[in-house]
């Protein structure tokens, strides 16, 4: 993780310096400071670029004296329209822009210490690399930045707001990680053993295996494995961080089928390498739990995940088959490749049942319709709890990991319905999505529920201002933005 400090606003003599600018703002502070150190070269650069701190907007003045290597200015916008999403742009900016340089200090003297902390936010995001598998990376490809220093008027207060952010991001890096692992690497056993590590946070971690499971009666999860030689697994996390004795928890469930061949209703080949992060789900349950355990959240909350592996096998489930969820309601599989539902059927009733929460919310990258329907752009939310669905459209607008809310409606129920079980596990290709979660809705007991569909936004094929290409660790931030306003004491 990048190393973040906080110091007193002093002009650099060396190294790379930022420049964070309001639209329309005069030089002033360590803007005016470096400009009169540079003979007015950040002036006549602005002039020539034409840069006057629009939202975005970047400016990259190379030697322009005073020892520095080089100046970045970075647009804002509006002094009085700045919203967290774009500090933490500014800061990935930076990141990004200035991987190569060595020392970088970031002129913060216009920003309150809060903001101050979101751009180092920013800046941890996307300074973010998985990089475990290469051995022959030449040097001139790995970023050399390893430390940012913020100059701002209050470099103490800066620092207090900063601690919950890294330990949010420490989560956000936990996730990217899961999410980023090969198939042969992180399989359900090593999956639920990196859960069993996170107790070091301060989380209590319980594995069950597939004696428990069976035992308890989870068919529609246990069906789902029976096609692989990696024994399945589900581990629920608790944080017990609420002031008050006996209050009830909040609830996360994940989807983690670590990789998804589809089993007998077999995927085609191209792309298939993209289903290991199926499990990604679950790896933002994980990163979310490590995050709250990291900033001490005052709040109650488990996290569960069922992890297994979807194989076709001599053993595997076949379309036809019939099974009897811990609920008690018999599902007859119509497609294999529609298993996460499966897993969540379980999970969910057993996370209602046993633990009573205030709300379940359950993650997974559940439909390919989800994308047709949505892009790369929102995940799909549907809720049959106006309130919870509301907190989470405004979570998502705040962190930035925007949701769009989907219907439910029972007129949907009739494309589930099996002629010899109580369901069918797909409903065709129309409302997919609908019908997955219709499905799902089956299995919380009328308990205050939403099911986030993040098929679309748990990796991504391109670089975004925080997020390097690759697992974006959707629903972490999220969540714990969720948490924050309205479930702490």
């Amino acid at each position: 993780m990048l190393d973040i400090s906080f110091a007193k606003p002093a002009l650099p003599n060396a190294g790379a310096l930022v420049l964070l600018i309001h639209e329309g703002d005069k030089p002033s502070g360590l803007w005016q400071q470096a400009d009169e150190a540079t003979g007015g070269a950040i002036a006549r650069a602005f002039e020539v670029a034409e840069f006057n701190g629009g939202k975005g907007k970047t400016c990259s003045i190379l030697a322009p004296g005073a020892g520095l290597t080089r100046v970045l200015a970075i647009g804002l916008g509006k002094e009085d329209n700045v919203k967290q999403t774009v500090l933490e742009d500014a800061g990935g900016s930076i990141a990004s822009s200035l991987a190569r340089e060595s020392t970088v200090s970031v002129a913060a003297d216009g920003l309150k210490p809060g903001q101050a902390a979101e751009v180092a936010l920013g800046a941890v995001l996307r300074g973010y690399r998985f990089d475990r598998y290469r051995t022959k990376e030449k040097a001139e490809d790995k970023p050399k930045l390893a430390a940012l220093t913020l100059l701002t008027d209050h470099p103490n207060r800066a620092k207090s707001a900063f601690e919950p952010l890294k330990g949010v991001a420490n989560g956000v890096f936990v996730t990217r990680d899961l999410v980023s692992e090969p198939p042969n690497i992180l399989n359900p056993v090593e999956m639920a053993a990196r859960c069993e590590k996170l107790s070091e946070l301060g989380l209590q971690v319980e594995v069950l295996g597939p004696t428990e499971m069976h035992a308890l009666g989870f068919g529609a999860l246990m069906g789902v494995a029976q096609g692989s030689v990696n024994e399945p697994r589900m581990v629920v996390m608790h944080w017990n961080g609420a002031k008050k004795a006996g209050e009830k928890p909040v609830c996360f469930v994940g989807k983690g089928v670590t990789f998804d061949t589809g089993g007998i209703s077999i995927k085609p080949a191209g792309g298939m390498e993209d289903m290991k992060w199926d499990m990604a789900g679950a790896g933002a349950v994980i990163g979310l739990m490590a995050a709250l355990a990291g900033r001490a959240a005052k709040v109650n909350a488990i996290g569960l995940v069922g992890l297994v592996e979807n194989m076709p096998s001599g053993s595997a489930q076949r379309p036809g088959d019939v099974v009897t969820s811990y609920s008690g309601q018999t599902i007859e599989v119509i497609n294999t490749d529609a298993e996460g539902r499966l897993v969540l059927a379980d999970v969910l009733w057993y996370a209602q049942e046993k633990y009573d929460p205030k709300f379940m919310v359950d993650l997974a990258t559940l439909t390919g319709a989800m994308i047709i329907g949505l892009g790369h752009e929102y995940a799909g939310v549907f809720s049959n709890n106006d309130q919870l669905a509301e907190r989470l459209v405004k979570a998502g607008e705040i962190s930035g990991e925007k949701l769009w809310r989907m219907p439910l409606h029972e007129n949907y129920d009739k494309q589930i319905k099996s002629d010899i079980a109580d369901m069918k596990n797909i409903g065709g290709r129309p409302g997919g999505s609908i019908t997955a979660a219709q499905f799902i809705q089956r299995f919380v007991n009328k308990k205050p529920w939403a099911h986030l569909d993040i098929a679309g936004m748990a990796w991504s094929g391109k670089d975004a201002p925080t997020i390097p290409k690759g697992a974006t660790a959707y629903g972490v931030r999220l969540l714990d933005r969720l948490v924050a306003d309205h479930y702490e004491d």
